[in-house]
């Protein structure tokens, strides 16, 4: 028993041939690849360092304690 193709071969070919001549990263060869690899861990990082200054203020001036 045989199930049918997910892709087309002609569309499968097509599609290994994009990604092998693309002179880039293997993780940056998607159209959306750039989001998910760079852009998302810099906010990530970005937002975390703000998080981590604003304690370390917050801490050393005595904002925010509790009575």
């Amino acid at each position: 028993m045989t199930e049918p193709p997910f892709v087309s071969r002609g569309r499968l070919k097509k599609h290994q041939q994009y990604f092998q001549s693309v002179p880039k990263p293997t993780y940056l060869k998607g159209r959306y690849d750039k989001i998910t690899s760079v852009a998302i861990p810099l906010a990530l990082a970005a937002s975390s360092m703000f998080l981590v200054g604003r304690g370390v203020y917050n801490m050393s001036l005595g904002i925010g304690k509790k009575e």
